[in-house]
């Protein structure tokens, strides 16, 4: 595997029942990369709201409601038609430890890394895969946002794997995933009900 591919054995844990002993947290990993986890609880939610919502996300306005302190702008590249996100990419600014960042980030088919025909016993609401890039294209991280559906709601478990990161980085990127995720656990609810009741 390069190194900079996804570990396919370790994301396949996330299909398991119950949960890793660090969900939330950062540290270095044998290989030098920095690994970056984050557990959000989402009362009320769905998976399905969670995919629904990076097909929603279509502008610079939209991704402000996600973080309007951190979020600066979004724009989506020429593949991009509302409602649908994978195989397309976006170029964000946004602020991650106080840095101003610039960021392309690609989506893939969650089937390029699991084994999709256990999402149903795993109660996978949905998962969203993506390469980071900086504005240079050098590969900068891989993100994996698994959401499993709960009673109360749903639960996103993300992954982030940065290469060539400082210690700081892996702080403020956990930071970062905390508040956005959070907001966004707080308003999609809301916002998919009423985006709902359009149709």
């Amino acid at each position: 595997m390069n190194e900079k591919e996804l570990p396919i054995k370790e994301i396949s844990q996330l299909l398991g029942p119950g949960y890793q002993p660090i969900e939330t947290g950062y540290y270095r990993l044998p290989n030098g990369h920095m690994h970056v986890r984050v557990l959000t609880r989402m009362p009320h939610c769905k998976g399905k709201m969670v995919d629904w919502w990076f097909g929603y996300l279509r502008d610079t306005a939209t991704y402000k409601m996600w973080d309007p302190k951190d979020h600066i702008s979004l724009k989506w590249d020429e593949h991009w038609r509302p409602g649908h996100y994978i195989g397309s990419s976006h170029t964000v600014e946004e602020l991650v430890g106080g840095q101003l960042l610039r960021i392309r980030i690609q989506f893939h088919d969650p089937a390029e890394f699991f084994d999709t025909s256990r999402f149903k016993e795993a109660k996978v609401g949905g998962v969203i895969c993506a390469y980071a890039y900086n504005l240079e294209g050098v590969p900068d991280g891989r993100v994996i946002h698994f959401i499993r559906d709960t009673d109360y709601g749903c639960e996103m478990r993300s992954r982030f794997w940065l290469f060539q990161a400082p210690d700081i980085a892996g702080l403020g990127l956990m930071m970062h995933c905390m508040e956005e995720m959070g907001n966004l656990a707080d308003f999609l609810p809301d916002l998919y009900a009423r985006e709902s009741a359009k149709k």
